[in-house]
């Protein structure tokens, strides 16, 4: 999915919720327990309950790969369940030597193919460069995170920048506003307008709103630039929201919630 495409979907559904699809087995309904896929299941209800509120789906590879093979075939069945206008994004946390990055690369572009998949940057742009050589598929960087340890690395000042101003600056030289995205924590708002600064037009991937306590309104106000440049992730606060068998509108009326707050926001 190109730019374009993304920022048409953002504009006719006027939100730009991105649903975290963080299921662990033993929080999903125990009416689903007996399926021969219970993942798969309840991913596919909450994506059938949400799909017309939400602009992306996240799929974090932990919860799948947890459960070896078969998490992987959820994984696989989940992606292709999702629909084809919605931007599917791998949450992996992908980097390492160049050779080792081409072949994540050909895993998550081409093997399970993701629009977009994390990134950690931290062995250097040679590490992540494969990821960009895929026409309308992006990367999506760590940059300023919403977990305590942030302030261990990403925060630690590198001369008379912060490590994560480095990051940024650094791999906007690799990568373009039609192919690369930074992952900023939605608890570190008040560094949004700074970051701004540095990437006025690149999409932000902000995680951290709902359940982690972060403020949609303090992201839009810091964040949001001429074509929304937001994809707002939000995970155990929608596809946790009931634990009976009523999840899936429970999801769904989580997820409109989300989405009515978000099209005040949205120009046409």
């Amino acid at each position: 999915m190109n730019r374009t495409e993304l920022i048409k979907q953002i504009k006719l559904k006027k939100s730009f919720l991105c649903v975290g699809l963080d299921t662990d087995i033993k929080k999903i309904p125990s009416h689903l327990l007996h399926l021969d896929d219970p993942v798969f299941e309840f991913n596919k209800a909450i994506i059938d309950a949400t799909k017309d509120y939400c602009v992306s789906y996240k799929i974090n590879t932990a919860f799948y790969e947890a459960n070896g093979v078969k998490g992987w075939e959820s994984m696989e069945r989940t992606l292709f369940h999702i629909p084809e206008n919605i931007f599917t994004i791998a949450d992996a946390k992908r980097g390492d030597i160049g050779n080792t990055s081409n072949m994540y690369a050909r895993a998550f572009f081409e093997t399970l193919p993701f629009h977009s998949v994390t990134l950690a940057p931290y062995m250097g742009k040679d590490s992540i460069a494969p990821f960009f050589a895929y026409d309308n598929r992006w990367g999506i960087v760590l940059a300023l995170t919403s977990n305590p340890g942030s302030a261990d690395y990403e925060q630690q000042l590198i001369g008379n920048r912060k490590l994560y101003e480095h990051v940024i600056t650094t791999t906007t030289q690799i990568g373009n506003t039609g192919n690369l995205m930074f992952v900023v924590g939605a608890t570190k708002a008040e560094e949004l307008a700074h970051i701004r600064k540095l990437i006025p037009d690149h999409f932000l991937l902000v995680p951290g709103v709902g359940a982690q306590g972060g403020s949609l309104a303090d992201v839009v106000k810091y964040g949001m630039n001429q074509d929304c440049g937001l994809l707002i992730n939000a995970s155990r606060s929608i596809i946790y929201a009931s634990s009976g068998k009523d999840f899936a509108e429970a999801a769904a009326a989580e997820a409109k919630k989300m989405a009515d707050e978000m099209a005040q926001y949205v120009g046409d």
